[in-house]
């Protein structure tokens, strides 16, 4: 009896924990949104040998007009991928489990996340608009792992780990302005990584 009434309560809180939480998020979208980053950095690198800019040995780098929308849309079309990616592999995840999707632990999950984010998207714009663009990268970081805290206990309790990386990482590279790039591929590209894989192994 007592082992058929800890089955019962094991059971109430696993319902539980799938109200309450969104849990349909892929391991697999960190993967591929940190591959997405990845190859955004390498070609932001080679973007900048291009137009003569020596990322390791320029002190003073001054940027044109056209680099810097440049380089906003490469940031554009990064975020774009990694959404999509997320969006697939969440999706899949759902349907191979049969997971809800669009619940209120979901729009819960979305909303926390996305404030932080819009206001890290504008205080970014205001940084390019006024000229300050070595502390971009770092108030991407620092913004982004707040988001991720933020949202952290609507979806899987681990996540936090890889929202305060970020935010440790972003805080780090407003010290070393002008390596924004590596710190950048570093948080967004390889922690993005590591994080997914952790998570897919153990929650796949």
């Amino acid at each position: 009896m007592n082992q058929k009434h800890q089955e019962d309560l094991a059971h109430i809180r696993s319902m539980m924990e799938r109200s309450s939480r969104f849990i349909s998020l892929s391991g697999l979208s960190g993967v591929f949104a940190g591959l997405s980053a990845l190859i955004g950095g390498i070609y932001v690198y080679e973007l900048f040998k291009l137009n003569g800019i020596e990322y390791f040995t320029d002190e003073h780098v001054i940027l044109s007009g056209s680099l810097v929308s440049e380089l906003v849309w490469t940031g554009v079309i990064i975020l774009v991928c990694a959404f999509v990616f997320g969006t697939f592999f969440t999706v899949r995840k759902s349907r191979k489990y049969n997971l809800p999707i669009w619940t209120s632990a979901t729009k819960n999950m979305l909303l926390h996340l996305a404030i932080p984010l819009a206001a890290g998207g504008i205080f970014c714009l205001a940084l390019i608009y006024h000229g300050y663009f070595g502390l971009v990268a770092p108030s991407t970081l620092i913004f982004y792992g707040l988001a991720v805290i933020n949202a952290e206990k609507y979806t899987f309790t681990d996540i936090k780990y890889l929202g305060f990386s970020e935010l440790i990482l972003g805080c780090i590279s407003l010290f070393y302005i002008g390596y924004g790039l590596i710190f950048w591929i570093i948080g967004f590209g390889i922690l993005h990584i590591i994080y997914g894989l952790v998570a897919f192994k153990k929650y796949k």
